[in-house]
């Protein structure tokens, strides 16, 4: 009889072809894996899945090209996967007309039918109308960081977290069997044009020597500019997700960094809305390593970033959701993508993303609706696209005082009709959930300039990093650590702590528990993040 392991290296070995598409440079390679605990991944590189109630959307890559289409087998079902790489070695399987809340035997095999990897399960999510007992999610920020900009640094600092260290918390935080993982923005860094950091990453002497220049004239993918970004992407992502999260739903939210600039704003360049460039930088980052959004019944198809003829059907890129049945909606949103810059006018949000925000805010057929923004109201940094206007002064204290540089004052409209809507939600926990700032933190917002929410406090969490290291934290490179701006009254409940970290969301039909995890990589082994236990527990009681 042929054993597991004869079985899939046979496959991998009539499956694969190493000839590479003559018109693109071959990219440094990503042979690392995560350790899967047994698992036989093959020649599989990375596996990244979500789902729906119905529907299954995977991301993969291989160590090569495949010589012809992959499938993925599903209960009876045969899907063909895409290509989504000239080369042949990034695929996308897209699988409907599922059951919901069923475990699914999945196989991916070769064109000739052999097993390319072990196979794994994974489950639908609970009909809209079923009400499930409970709903646990692992939630965090901040996960990306290349390993070749730590190098070099002086007195020994880094900018990330180790992709080793990195993938230890994911670890940790997937031995807690989440049902599903949220990684809110910044899955990658390697700014451009920011005129301060981008010098200690993307535009970098050692970026450029290990990844080359992207040229903003060419296309992203099928050219040149595709090199760059795998080595640039790829060994931010793949290294620390292998295919670690095959049985576990992702939603991969995306940030400032996705589109390859931090958000900065000066007489020589406002970075953010994201040019046509940076825009195709970030779609092919997703197009290539992690799933987009699939449909809502209740999420407009019409959104920004959704329905695109270059995806699977019907999916979104910016503004997602998380449907867990009548139990928990989960909104996603990406405030970066439809930024403009119009002075009162402006908003961070569409107008029709803010519509779906409120419609769903406001209807009354889900237990819990959660906001999760990629930017985060409750705190500032004193950086240029916050909600707020505050900014670093002579004291080293936030002010306002002075004028921000190029902040536009109807974002912080916007934020108090959001946030209106948050604390008008009856019978609900009022609770946000937010990435981007690197930092642990809980609080309650009393009040939002003229608005009272001191009958009902908007419960507000940053939920931690997973891979800042000594140079990204905000007191190291605004001077300024978060904190509450004036425009609100705050009650911080946990001050924001610079610290890596995940937290553990519970959901049951009566509360929401969050369980705040926390590691400090310059006090403690490493060996600690195997055996983390929370070192904060808030309980949130859904009124009556």
């Amino acid at each position: 009889m042929t054993s597991r392991r004869q079985f899939v290296v046979g496959a991998g070995a009539a499956g694969l072809s190493h000839i590479a598409a003559p018109a693109i440079a071959e990219p440094a390679p990503v042979t690392a894996k995560a350790d899967t605990g047994g698992w036989d991944q093959g020649k599989l590189l990375h596996l990244l899945p979500t789902v729906g109630h119905d529907r299954i959307l995977i991301k993969a890559s291989f160590e090569g090209p495949l010589a012809t289409a992959p499938q993925l087998h599903v209960a009876t079902a045969r899907v063909r996967g895409q290509r989504t790489s000239v080369r042949g070695d990034f695929w996308q399987f897209d699988i409907s007309g599922l059951n919901p809340a069923t475990p699914y035997r999945l196989s991916l095999v070769s064109g000739e039918g052999r097993a390319l990897c072990e196979p794994w399960t994974l489950s639908t999510f609970p009909a809209p109308d079923a009400m499930p007992s409970r709903l646990r999610l692992l939630i965090y920020t901040c996960a990306g960081g290349h390993d070749a900009l730590n190098a070099g640094l002086p007195d020994g600092r880094t900018n990330f977290l180790s992709s080793a260290l990195r993938q230890r918390l994911l670890k940790r935080g997937l031995s807690f069997k989440p049902d599903a993982i949220i990684a809110n923005g910044d899955q990658v860094y390697w700014d451009l044009r920011a005129p301060r950091l981008s010098k200690s990453l993307g535009a970098s002497p050692k970026a450029i020597a290990y990844a080359g220049t992207f040229d903003r004239s060419q296309p992203v993918l099928g050219g040149p500019n595709e090199t760059t970004l795998r080595r640039a992407a790829g060994p931010q992502i793949v290294p620390l997700y292998g295919a670690l999260c095959r049985s576990t739903p992702m939603f991969f939210m995306t940030d400032d960094h996705d589109y390859f600039d931090n958000d900065e704003a000066s007489d020589e360049i406002v970075t953010f809305p994201p040019d046509n460039f940076m825009l195709n930088l970030a779609r092919a980052t997703r197009r290539l390593y992690y799933p987009e959004f699939l449909p809502d019944l209740n999420r407009p198809l019409g959104l920004p970033g959704a329905s695109a003829a270059d995806r699977p059907q019907g999916v979104a890129e910016a503004f997602g959701t998380l449907r867990y049945g009548r139990l928990a909606e989960l909104l996603l949103y990406d405030v970066r993508r439809t930024l403009t810059l119009s002075g009162p006018s402006a908003v961070f949000l569409d107008g029709t993303v803010e519509s779906w925000l409120k419609a769903r805010m406001a209807a009354r057929d889900v237990t819990h609706v959660v906001n999760i923004p990629s930017n985060p109201p409750g705190w500032s940094a004193g950086k240029w696209g916050e909600w707020y206007p505050d900014i670093l002064g002579d004291d080293g204290r936030l002010t306002t005082t002075k004028p921000k540089p190029y902040w536009q004052d109807g974002w912080l409209k916007q934020h108090d009709r959001l946030m209106a809507a948050v604390a008008g939600m009856p019978g609900r926990i009022p609770l946000i959930i937010s990435g981007d700032l690197h930092a642990i933190a809980e609080g309650r917002m009393l009040r939002s300039g003229t608005l009272d929410f001191s009958t009902n406090p908007i419960v507000t969490v940053l939920s931690g990093p997973l891979g800042t290291g000594d140079s990204l934290w905000p007191s190291a490179f605004r001077g300024v650590g978060a904190t509450p701006p004036q425009h609100l009254a705050m009650e911080e409940t946990l001050k924001p702590l610079e610290e890596n970290g995940f937290i553990i969301a519970d959901f049951t039909i009566s509360s929401i528990t969050l369980k705040f995890f926390r590691y400090k990589f310059r006090e403690q082994s490493p060996d600690v993040i195997d055996t983390l236990e929370p070192f904060r527990v808030t309980e949130l009681v859904r009124p009556a």
